[in-house]
């Protein structure tokens, strides 16, 4: 069953304010138009980002701009080895009643109660640490001692992890991967964008961005990306080509049987879907195409597909399996 056709004054009209959101974001950051677009898909998703790259590529300037820009409230924590679950979600502390002189237990909030959290070099705390953030992905929601506490909406976390150093650094276990709908890879930008941080950052060079959202617009728009329209023969390609990643079932192809030690479950799936719709969505579509799940397909699975022992000794990656299975699994029309 599907939902509501969207109007095509609506797709112009966000079509509209997405243009202005990514000029005032390229007031800051140079080039990198990939790297924006994926993490603005993620926000329109309500979902998370999980942003890869070496020090020095302007992953926290990134966002914290798009926080500016979007008009959000936020907060950044910077995760460290002796960062404890209580600093991110806040803790209890006894006060006293100025009126009756009774002590109380009052709630505190952490960072985490904010629109937009950067965690920032995410894999610098231990895995208890990082799991205090599990909850709050999840469930937008915080529980301390016997009391849930709901997170502002709109709700996402963008974390910035450094592949790089392995020194005093902790790797996210699975199941927290798993709640980042995107793991995007930055890269170093291109020459001519080098160029140009040069000329901006070597200078008195200026130039603030403005805020051109709220959060009521988000939600807003959050909701008209899932009506987004899909064919059924599409969310079965999606599931076929999940399926061929799972080794432990008749699904998998020879080739992931080769060099995959773990597949991808069914957040995949929905991450698929959900970042298809808002791929068409930001080129003007009110309909999903082959061409906008395989757009997609990379940040959404390559933290999900975990190569085994003998592909990491053979150089094999995680996106050298998603593009074979891309190839090898026909689309709707295909043969």
């Amino acid at each position: 069953m599907e939902n509501a056709k969207i109007e095509p004054k609506v797709a112009e009209e966000f079509g509209a304010l997405i243009g202005n959101v990514k000029r005032e974001i390229h007031k800051v950051i140079v080039g990198q138009e990939g790297l924006v677009d994926l993490t603005l898909q993620c926000i329109f998703c309500h979902n998370h980002a999980l942003l890869m790259g070496v020090p020095g590529l302007a992953k926290t300037l990134l966002v914290t701009t798009i926080s500016k820009v979007i008009g959000v409230s936020s907060q950044r924590i910077q995760f460290t080895p002796d960062l404890m679950p209580s600093d991110i979600t806040g803790t209890e502390i006894i006060q006293e009643d100025a009126e009756t002189g009774r002590k109380k237990f009052v709630f505190v909030p952490g960072p985490v109660f904010a629109n937009m959290v950067l965690a920032d070099e995410i894999n610098r705390t231990p895995p208890k640490t990082q799991a205090a953030l599990l909850e709050a992905m999840q469930e937008k929601q915080v529980s301390v001692g016997n009391k849930r506490y709901p997170l502002p909406l709109p709700f996402f976390v963008l974390a910035t992890q450094n592949p790089i150093e392995q020194e005093g650094t902790y790797n996210l276990p699975e199941a927290q991967l798993d709640r980042f709908m995107y793991m995007i890879v930055v890269d170093y930008p291109e020459t001519r964008d080098e160029v140009e941080v040069l000329r901006r950052t070597t200078t008195n060079y200026r130039n603030d961005p403005s805020p051109v959202l709220d959060g009521e617009t988000i939600l807003k728009y959050q909701r008209v990306v899932r009506e987004v329209l899909v064919r059924d023969d599409l969310y079965e390609y999606v599931v076929r080509l999940v399926q061929s990643t799972r080794v432990s079932t008749p699904h998998a192809l020879p080739y992931a049987k080769e060099w995959v030690a773990w597949g991808a479950g069914p957040r995949a799936c929905q991450n698929l879907i959900l970042g298809a719709k808002a791929h068409a969505f930001f080129n003007g579509r009110a309909h999903i195409t082959v061409d906008d799940i395989r757009a997609v397909a990379a940040p959404v699975l390559r933290h999900r597909v975990i190569v085994n022992y003998a592909a990491v000794s053979e150089g094999i990656k995680s996106e050298s399996v998603v593009a074979h299975l891309l190839k090898a699994i026909p689309a709707p029309g295909e043969k």
